[in-house]
């Protein structure tokens, strides 16, 4: 069962999710998923309002599991698209501590969801057609405190150049993994020049691959 909080927290809602509870007791056990939608810096509030969702969601039935999850990938303000460079923090990943840090007795159930690299507004907009998306895109790479977004273009005279001193920028952080595989690899190739590029399905897909890696590893203990 999906609960969204893209704000407050209001417990009027757990009438109807009780009543939806009884109705379905017969396709016990359930599974409690907490939709956080966007976690940006400006939402300062977000684990104190999920620890109340969980408060409150987390007595009503025998969850098998309990995901919470959140998005932290910024839309690319304007000064982005003028410099070709942005780094935002990472407040749904210290949301996700600070739940873990909170001492509850349910914590054991509970298993992090995550919206990857895209904001997570885009999850209900419907994928344009037709023309393949704008002239420019993003790199985007996660690090341990931070989203970096590099520039890129997929049309015009000087794309080649600008991509490939897009991704030495994120190569040349000091975060960066040069001894990963995936989406690191990628990014040291177009460095280098050795590989096309790249559109819009390209970059996201780079860039997922290394967020997901990333935070699993973190999630394992492997990093910090």
């Amino acid at each position: 069962m999906r609960v969204q909080v893209p704000s407050e927290w209001h417990d009027r809602d757990i009438d109807g999710l009780r009543e939806l509870l009884d109705r379905a007791a017969s396709i016990d056990p359930f599974d409690l998923f907490l939709d956080l939608g966007a976690v940006l810096p400006s939402r300062r509030d977000a684990a104190k309002e999920a620890l109340s969702a969980l408060d409150a969601l987390v007595p009503l039935a025998p969850w098998r599991t309990v995901a919470v999850a959140s998005g932290g990938f910024p839309e690319p303000p304007d000064g982005c698209l003028e410099s070709g460079w942005y780094e935002a923090p990472r407040p749904d990943w210290d949301t996700w501590h600070e739940i873990h840090h909170s001492g509850r007795s349910y914590l054991p159930l509970l298993q992090y969801g995550d919206y990857g690299i895209l904001p997570a507004g885009y999850a209900a907009q419907t994928p344009a057609s037709g023309n393949g998306g704008p002239s420019w895109g993003l790199l985007r790479y996660t690090t341990t405190r931070s989203y970096f977004l590099a520039k890129v273009l997929q049309r015009g005279e000087h794309r080649d150049a600008i991509n490939r001193d897009a991704a030495r920028r994120l190569t040349r952080l000091a975060d960066f993994r040069p001894s990963a595989v995936t989406g690191e690899g990628w990014l040291r190739e177009r460095a280098q020049g050795s590989v096309s590029t790249g559109n819009h399905s390209v970059w996201n897909r780079v860039g997922n691959v290394q967020h997901m890696t990333f935070v699993v590893r973190c999630l394992d203990g492997r990093l910090r």
